[in-house]
């Protein structure tokens, strides 16, 4: 068996695992790297492998960190099948039509720009004929169901408990005359969370690649998370600004949705409008409500029993149309908008940073995880000046973080999810999905609970087992 790490190696962004048992080449994830636009480019347009080489493909949900290079991967040879939860195909298909879309609306904005100076025009990174191209390659899977795809091998997919049909997958390997259980965990859910079930652990591993994108940290208690997010609105209100919430549009915007409808009809917060402008999160919230057995048990009994919307409300208007996003930054009362995407690297929110950044009556309010190198890292890091479509842009706003909301197991999650499988058992730990500071202190924990062979692999680095 040999385990290649071709991206969300050493970072949180551009997931690719690749496998390769009983001659058989098994890529898992084929996400988009998202960090310094020029770096991000070069390493989105090129893999380092060879696509048409690949057999399959798993993916563990539909993230564009996780998904959203597939579209380059059909376009440059690959004819495998793709294998994930229903939910997860059915998100795809917004998901990467959209990204699509932005792709080629910033080259469009870029290269009337560059036309200005005289510089040449910049090429879509795909458009939607590629997405187009690879959406037939889906292959959707249920829960807790062995799937085989290849010589030897069989695939489970796990709810995580992350987003709306995200997976860990455990693989069950006869190789060599010796039987495995490898798991790759995806993105790894938090429990006692809004809308969705409580993560689905993989027990039992010989050999597990781990998420440990908050690896290093823990998080807020719920309750209080719930009244700061009242208390922020609140102040804000009073002040006389805007909250903008930079916030992905699949996940983060449906759980931030429910709480606000809950603070709403509980009369914590003030009767404000609420935008939620994102065509792809209007889109993704039709799937949310097509797919009622991925929800817990509160989501159950609190709306679904009593047949309310949890994902609409008096206050809550949803924006699909360009000109009614244009219109949102004429307003002059207190608001509140939730825009894609989270990591303010392309869409709408752009332009609405815009027109929120010099005024310090508003607040931009982020609610999860920045990668190194993105907008909203930057801007979470208490940078004054940041780039913006081309041009600086002075922030003279609040800018407030809320990690409660982040989708991502804490570090104590993150050590309870690997208690399901035994130190005496699991053979090797790879640390994913993280950067450096995160890993080294979930290594740490992890060895001084009697974990072996804990490792932190580099962007390429190929392992043999």
């Amino acid at each position: 068996m040999q385990i290649e790490f071709m991206g969300g190696a050493q970072t949180v962004t551009g997931s690719q695992h690749l496998l390769t048992i009983n001659g058989s080449r098994i890529l898992v994830e084929c996400g988009l790297f998202q960090g310094r636009r020029q770096e991000s480019r070069e390493r989105n347009q090129s893999f380092l492998f060879d696509p048409a080489g690949i057999d399959t493909l798993l993916l563990t949900h539909a993230h564009i960190d996780h998904s959203g290079n597939i579209p380059n991967l059909v376009k440059r040879g690959f004819r495998g099948p793709i294998y994930a939860t229903a939910a997860t195909v059915d998100l795809c298909e917004v998901l990467l039509r959209d990204s699509a879309h932005i792709h080629e609306q910033d080259a469009a904005y870029l290269s009337k720009e560059n036309k200005k100076e005289g510089l040449p025009p910049v090429e879509a990174l795909y458009t939607t004929a590629d997405v187009e191209a690879a959406l037939p390659l889906f292959r959707g899977v249920e829960y807790s169901e062995a799937v085989p795809i290849a010589k030897g091998i069989s695939a489970t997919f796990q709810d995580a408990g992350h987003i709306l049909g995200s997976a860990g997958i455990l693989f069950e390997i006869e190789e060599n005359g010796k039987t495995r259980r490898l798991g790759i965990t995806g993105d790894i859910g938090r429990t006692k969370q809004p809308i969705l079930r409580d993560p689905n652990r993989l027990r039992e591993l010989d050999i597990m690649l781990m998420e440990c994108t908050y690896g290093s940290r823990l998080h807020p208690h719920s309750a209080d998370a719930t009244e700061e997010l009242a208390k922020v609105i609140r102040k804000v209100h009073q002040r006389g600004g805007r909250i903008l919430i930079p916030s992905f549009a699949v996940g983060r915007t449906q759980t931030l949705v429910y709480m606000l409808h809950k603070l709403y009809i509980q009369n914590r917060i003030p009767d404000l409008p609420i935008y939620v402008d994102s065509p792809m999160a209007f889109e993704a919230t039709q799937i949310f409500r097509r797919h009622p057995e991925c929800f817990d048990r509160e989501m159950q009994r609190t709306f679904l029993r009593d047949r309310q919307d949890p994902f609409g409300f008096a206050r809550l208007k949803y924006i699909r149309s360009a000109e009614q996003s244009k219109e949102l930054n004429d307003l002059k009362s207190p608001h509140i908008i939730l825009s894609a995407s989270g990591m303010c690297e392309g869409g709408r929110v752009l332009h609405h940073l815009i027109h929120t950044l010099p005024s310090p009556e508003n607040m931009v309010l982020f609610v999860g995880y920045a990668a190194q190198d993105t907008l909203a890292r930057k801007l979470m890091d208490g940078d004054q000046n940041v780039p913006i479509l081309g041009h600086m842009h002075s922030v003279n706003c609040e800018i407030n973080v809320m990690e409660y909301f982040s989708g991502h197991a804490d570090q104590n999650e993150l050590l309870e999810y690997a208690g399901y499988s035994s130190p005496d058992r699991l053979e090797h730990v790879f640390l994913i999905h993280g950067e450096p500071d995160s890993a080294a202190a979930l290594q740490e924990k992890l060895e001084e609970r009697g974990y072996r062979n804990v490792h932190y692999p580099e962007l390429g680095e190929t392992v043999e087992i």
